[in-house]
C-alpha cells in the first residue's frame, strides 16, 4: 500500500483535471488546493472532507480514531438523507485521552472499539478514520484494520486522511482513493444489467436525489450506486459493474470517476441536476452513454418523450413566478458545480445575475460561466465580508444565495438571503426542485418583513417640524408666564 505522501502526490497529479494538465511538472506537484491558514478551520480540513464523502454511506459504522472533539466537530454537519438504515447517524469514536497517547494505547483501543461495534451493531463494514493526533503519534490504522477484518470477518476500511495534510477538497479525493483501494470491486453482483449507472458526487442533500431517481426509474435506468448520497455498502462495493457514470461535482470525486473508467471501462460525463435545461441534458447524456455501452437505442426516444413531458409541466408551474421575479437581481456566493448550474437555472426564468463566486470551481466550471454570463466582471474568486456587505447595503442585489457562513452579512445589510449549500432544508434538484427553488426565492424577496426592517427605528427618525411646533409653542408660553410671575431679576425671586 503506498504511503500517504505518495497517495497525496498521485491525487495532485490528477490527469483528468484541465487545470492540472496546464501546469508544468513542478507546479503540478503542489496541487490545486490552496494551503490552509494556521488556526483557520472555516474552510474544513482533509479529515472533514473525507467524512463528508463517506459518511452518507448509511449502513456503515463510521469510527473516528481520535480525541472526542474531532468527532464532535465533524458529525452530522450536512443535510444528507437516508431512505433506510440510520447507523450512519450514530457517532463512534475511540475517544483518546492524554494517558492513551502517553502510554501508546491508541492501536489497542482502536481494535477494541472495532470489536465492540461489530458485536453491538453487526454492520456490513466499518470505516476507520485517521486524524491529526493519531497520525502524529504514529498509530498504524491500516495494520489494525487488516487484523480486525481477519479476526471479525467483515470489511474494516482505513481512511487515511488526517486533517493536517490539506484542505477539505483533498480529503474528498482521499476518500475516493480509499473506496478504490478497499471497497469498489470487492462484491460481484448477480443482477448486472445494460441500464445500470453510477452517480458520483451526489450527496442527496435534503433528499434532493429522490426528486431525480423517479425520472431514471421511468426510463428503466437503475442506479447501481449513488456515491455517496443514500448509499449502501454493498452497492458501492459492486459499483464497478455499472455501464456508465455521471459526475455531479468534479472537484470532489473526479479521481474516482477517472480511475473507474481506466480500471473497469465505465465512461463518465460531468453534468448537473439543477435547472430544467441541465436536468434534461443530463438525462440525454446518460441515455447516450448507455447506448454506446450496448443498451437498445430505443431509450433515446423514451428519454426525449419524458423530457418533453416534464419540461412542459415545470414551465407551466414556473409561469406564475416569472412576472414576480423578472429583472430581480441575484448574487450567487457559492462554488463548484452550483456556481454555473444554479446560475443557468435562474437565468432561465428571467432573473438577472449580478455576480457568482468561482472559488471552488474548476476550469471547466469557469468556462461554462463565461458562456452563460458573457461578462467575466460578474465572476469573483473571493469577496471580503466588507465588500460583500457594501454591495448588498447599496442594493445592488435583491437577494443573495449562499451558505450559512455568509448569511449574517446579508441579514445585517437587510437583504433577503436563501441557503443554497449543504445546510438547506429544501431539495432543489430536478424539475420539481427547480420549481421549489424559484418558489423559495419568491417567498424570500417578497416577504413583508424586509419593508419593516428597512424602516428607520423610532429613535432614528428625524422629527417633523410642523408636528413639533404646537408643543414647542405651548412650552414657551408656560415659561413666559412663570417668569412674569416670579420676576425677571433676583429681586423678583426675593419678593416671592
Amino acid at each position: 500500500m503506498p504511503s500517504l505522501t505518495a497517495k497525496i502526490q498521485d491525487v495532485f497529479n490528477e490527469p483528468a483535471c484541465e487545470k492540472n494538465r496546464s501546469k508544468d511538472s513542478k507546479a503540478r506537484k503542489s496541487g490545486c488546493s490552496k494551503p490552509l491558514t494556521p488556526g483557520a478551520a472555516a474552510g474544513g480540513c482533509a479529515f472533514d472532507g473525507a467524512k463528508i464523502v463517506l459518511q452518507p454511506i448509511t449502513d456503515v459504522a463510521h469510527l473516528i480514531h481520535a480525541p472526542l472533539a474531532c468527532e464532535g466537530n465533524s458529525w452530522d454537519n450536512r443535510g444528507t438523507a437516508s431512505s433506510g438504515p440510520m447507523l450512519w447517524r450514530t457517532s463512534f469514536t475511540t475517544d483518546l485521552t492524554e494517558l492513551d497517547v502517553v502510554m501508546a494505547q491508541g492501536e489497542r483501543k482502536l481494535f477494541k472499539a472495532i470489536r465492540e461495534i461489530k458485536e453491538a451493531y453487526a454492520p456490513p463494514a466499518i470505516f476507520v478514520y485517521s486524524t491529526c493526533v493519531t497520525a502524529l503519534i504514529g498509530d498504524d490504522i491500516e495494520a489494525v484494520c487488516k487484523r480486525a477484518a481477519e479476526k471479525f470477518g467483515l470489511p474494516v476500511v482505513p481512511v487515511n486522511a488526517p486533517g493536517f495534510v490539506g484542505s477539505k477538497n483533498l480529503g474528498n479525493k482521499l476518500a475516493g482513493e480509499a473506496l478504490l483501494d478497499h471497497v469498489i470491486g470487492t462484491v460481484e453482483p448477480d443482477d448486472v444489467g445494460a441500464y445500470d449507472i453510477n452517480v458520483l458526487g451526489e450527496f442527496n442533500l435534503s433528499g434532493e436525489f429522490w426528486l431525480v431517481k423517479p425520472l431514471l426509474d421511468r426510463l428503466g435506468i437503475r442506479v447501481r450506486a449513488c456515491i455517496p448520497g443514500d448509499a449502501r455498502y454493498r452497492d458501492v462495493a459492486s459499483a464497478h459493474r455499472a455501464r456508465a457514470s455521471m459526475l455531479v461535482c468534479s472537484t470532489a470525486l473526479i479521481n474516482l470517476a477517472r480511475q473507474m473508467e481506466e480500471r473497469w471501462d465505465i465512461p463518465f460525463f460531468e453534468g448537473s441536476f439543477y435547472g430544467i435545461t441541465d436536468t434534461s441534458e443530463a438525462l440525454r447524456q446518460i441515455a447516450k452513454l448507455l447506448v454506446t455501452k450496448g443498451a437498445h437505442p430505443e431509450i433515446l426516444k423514451r428519454t426525449e418523450a419524458l423530457i418533453a413531458q416534464e419540461e412542459a409541466i415545470a414551465w407551466q408551474k414556473l409561469a406564475a413566478y416569472r412576472p414576480r421575479l423578472q429583472g430581480k437581481r441575484v448574487l450567487l456566493n457559492t462554488g463548484g458545480v452550483k456556481s454555473w448550474s444554479v446560475l443557468h437555472a435562474l437565468m432561465e426564468i428571467g432573473v438577472e445575475m449580478v455576480g457568482t463566486s468561482v472559488k471552488k470551481s474548476t476550469v471547466e466550471d469557469k468556462e461554462r460561466i463565461k458562456q452563460i454570463l458573457k461578462d467575466e466582471n460578474h465572476m469573483f474568486e473571493s469577496m471580503a465580508p466588507r465588500e460583500l456587505y457594501n454591495m448588498l447595503a447599496d442594493h445592488k442585489a435583491d437577494i443573495m444565495l449562499s451558505g450559512g457562513r455568509t448569511q449574517f452579512i446579508a441579514l445585517k445589510a437587510k437583504t433577503p438571503w436563501l441557503d443554497i449549500n449543504q445546510e438547506r432544508h429544501h431539495a432543489y434538484a430536478g424539475y420539481d426542485g427547480m420549481v421549489e427553488l424559484v418558489r423559495q426565492i419568491d417567498l424570500a424577496i417578497h416577504n413583508p418583513i424586509w419593508s419593516e426592517v428597512r424602516e428607520p427605528a423610532p429613535w432614528e427618525r428625524q422629527p417633523d417640524v410642523e408636528e413639533e411646533l404646537p408643543s414647542m409653542q405651548g412650552e414657551t408660553e408656560t415659561v413666559y408666564a412663570f417668569q412674569k410671575f416670579v420676576g425677571t431679576t433676583a429681586d423678583g425671586f426675593g419678593k416671592c
